[in-house]
């Protein structure tokens, strides 16, 4: 059900979408299989696939403009970013032979010349997202803009928005069924990504209503 980017490779740029999650390692399987249904459409690169790709197929790359598509090499990025912290770098090692568990997705968040990339890390072991990240292209060099490290966590694109998506486990809580799920929206402004909106769904009520929760 998932794939996973292999060292050598160089990711995929194009014009597209990304998704991200918080919580503790036994919650895996819930975070992938039951978190993010919503998604982006988003071009990405060889990865754990996320719930919302739970058919099978990766979204295709759409065509890009000349100077919008570059490759990068996610597992050097991450490796070589001083931004990530050590522990997320001793996670990020090769699974099975020269495969590393990164989920890779690219695409419009900053409006610069060359679109953007997001990196979501995840253990090998149980899937669990240890840290996501989105990397812009700063005079041809790739800088470190956005950054979460509260394992699990996920994120996408959505448009020309970022989307956070943190699940939350009480301490009883199956694996299958986190207390509460919650999702941040984050917009690039003013050369940051500001938090416009957010929502919680409580499931521990009856039917999961979504309870919102105010935006900044």
């Amino acid at each position: 059900m998932r794939g996973l980017t292999e060292a050598g490779s160089e990711g995929i740029r194009g014009s597209t979408q990304a998704v991200i999650a918080g919580g503790s390692a036994l919650a895996a399987v819930a975070l992938f299989a039951a978190a993010c249904g919503t998604g982006g459409t988003g071009a990405r690169d060889e990865g754990p696939a996320h719930a919302s790709a739970g058919a099978g197929a990766f979204a295709s790359p759409s065509p890009s403009p000349a100077g919008t598509y570059r490759r990068v090499n996610a597992v050097e990025l991450v490796k070589k970013d001083p931004a990530v912290s050590p522990a997320v770098k001793r996670e990020l090692k090769a699974c099975s032979g020269d495969e590393y568990p990164v989920d890779v997705s690219y695409g419009d968040l900053t409006g610069g010349p060359v679109n953007d990339v997001v990196v979501n890390v995840v253990t090998c072991r149980d899937w669990v997202g240890i840290g996501t990240y989105v990397y812009r292209d700063v005079g041809g060099t790739y800088k470190n803009v956005f950054k979460a490290e509260e394992s699990p966590v996920y994120s996408e694109i959505d448009g020309t928005d970022l989307t956070v998506t943190k699940q939350v486990y009480d301490t009883d809580d199956p694996v299958s069924n986190p207390s509460r799920e919650t999702v941040i929206t984050y917009r690039w402004k003013a050369s940051r990504f500001a938090r416009i909106d957010s929502h919680e769904t409580d499931y521990s009520k009856a039917g999961g209503d979504a309870t919102p929760a105010p935006g900044n």
